[in-house]
């Protein structure tokens, strides 16, 4: 099983990373990817280690293997990989968003479908089969671009000005498929081992050169990661900021510059419906989504300890409002809870024979993804109060002969030392007010896609209205349109 040591020694290659006009050479060592790099790092060391729980044997390499990449067959096997992701999840309290675990889960569904990338003339089907046991042997870190750059939301790619925006076939050799543009947001792909490029995004007939699906090392010749600006070099210190410089996972747009995809590595060639059956077909959106859920629901528990605590220390438990205001962030915390547990309960075996989560309960918190989110920010910020402002500058000033007494006196609570303090308001900041705090709120809300395509395309789906609309019929056709007959005539 891969150690962190193994995994952080594989990011020295050649990848090409840019960064502030510059290429970034060393991501191990440089300041925006070290620390989350280490925090990935430490997740493989908890998985290699047998005595977490977190390995099982893979039929498919007929090895062991992570279970957080097991296509599930049983319910037992379900349940045994919701626990493993939540083991890697509670680790980061749910603030790495698309750790190995997210697009491995993807790659299981794909793997044990594998029918549906078959071509009449190449082994897509069998590529599709062999990655996902590189997967399972090697515990890949593979990392995604899904969604087109933002150029245009009006048309899809063909009807872009310009030379292919979107990433898309622009030649084939007998070595495999040219490609050129970029593709968005490949959160993690500064510090993956590999890169799944596909679009999810519906494509119409004339977008055949963009409906292409398949996975390179980040380190491919002509592939280029364009970061957004990493947050973890402006935290002062992990008292300071303890998300941001730890869990800070860098989002890219990747470019490539006519760029070799081979054979092996095409799954999918300018084929607009298979493009969608990939994703549906296979159950990936709902495994990969009920991952998701799951590191979601870690990741609002520590946030509702947060605000928790926060009374706690403040000493406002007691009072009528603030008791209100916990139990609404409690039963909004409880009810992703609640789906997330109905989707695993729900859930069905397809004609491969994988468990696919309960789609009516996982689209249904998923379709409310975007109110709860900020729900819960807003409840924490509104118990918080001005005690975040009424913060020191930073670490230093606990330490400082000048300012520590001050401090000491001042920034403090009954039984609560200035220091439990602070570091538990900092961490709050942290969760409400900091530039990483403001990226995870937009992240949370819009992961799935624009709410309107969640609520829309998945929810209003797969929640059965039929059913409920024939019963109400049943109902309605049990009683006429006769006149009432008086009690005085009967």
């Amino acid at each position: 099983m891969r150690t962190g040591a193994e995994y952080l020694t594989s990011l020295n290659d050649n990848r090409t990373i840019l960064l502030d006009g510059e290429v970034v050479h060393d991501v191990v060592n440089h300041p925006a990817f070290a620390n989350v790099a280490k925090t990935v790092a430490e997740l493989y060391d908890i998985a290699a280690d047998p005595a977490n729980g977190m390995q099982y044997h893979s039929e498919e390499i007929d090895g062991t293997a992570n279970l957080v990449f097991s296509a599930p067959r049983t319910p037992e096997q379900l349940k045994a990989r919701r626990v493993a992701v939540e083991r890697w999840a509670k680790h980061t309290h749910g603030w790495v968003g698309r750790s190995p675990d997210h697009v491995g889960t993807f790659f299981a569904a794909f793997g044990s479908h594998a029918d549906v990338f078959e071509h009449p003339e190449r082994d897509f089907a069998g590529n599709i089969r062999r990655y996902y046991e590189r997967i399972l042997r090697e515990n890949l870190y593979v990392s995604y671009a899904i969604i087109p750059p933002q150029y245009s939301r009006a048309t899809t790619a063909s009807g872009w000005e310009g030379d292919y925006i979107q990433v898309g076939v622009v030649g084939e050799t007998a070595e495999g498929l040219i490609v050129r543009g970029s593709q968005m947001l490949a959160t993690g792909a500064a510090i993956a081992d590999e890169v799944f490029v596909t679009c999810i995004k519906p494509l119409g007939a004339d977008d055949q050169d963009f409906a292409v699906s398949f996975a390179l090392p980040v380190d491919t010749k002509g592939l280029k990661l364009l970061c957004r600006r990493p947050f973890a070099p402006q935290a002062s210190s992990e008292f300071d900021y303890p998300l941001t410089s730890n869990y800070d996972e860098p989002d890219s747009l990747v470019i490539f510059d006519d760029v070799l995809v081979p054979w092996d590595r095409v799954f999918i060639d300018r084929d607009t419906e298979k493009l969608r059956r990939q994703f549906f077909d296979t159950g990936a959106h709902a495994l990969g989504n009920w991952q998701a859920q799951t590191r979601l629901t870690v990741k609002l528990q520590f946030i509702g300890a947060v605000a928790r605590k926060i009374t706690q220390v403040n000493g406002t438990e007691k009072i009528p409002g603030v008791q209100e205001k916990l139990g609404e962030l409690a039963a909004t915390i409880s009810s992703v809870e609640s789906a997330l547990l109905a989707a695993e309960y729900t859930a069905t075996s397809d004609d491969a024979g994988m468990l696919v989560p309960g789609k009516r309960a996982l689209y249904g918190t998923m379709g409310l993804q975007s109110e709860i989110y900020p729900k819960v920010i807003e409840i924490l910020r509104d118990l918080v109060g001005g005690g975040v402002l009424q913060l020191p500058s930073g670490v230093n000033d606990l330490h400082s002969d000048v300012t520590r007494d001050d401090v000491r006196r001042y920034i403090a609570s009954p039984n609560v030392s200035s220091e439990e303090r602070i570091k538990l308001f900092r961490l709050a900041w942290d969760i409400i007010g900091t530039e990483f705090a403001g990226r995870h709120q937009q992240y949370e809300m819009f992961y799935a896609g624009a709410p309107f395509v969640v609520k829309g395309a998945y929810t209003f789906r797969n929640y059965g209205y039929e059913k409920h609309v024939a019963e109400l019929d049943e109902f309605l056709a049990s009683y006429s349109h006769e006149p009432a007959t008086s009690a005085s005539n009967a």
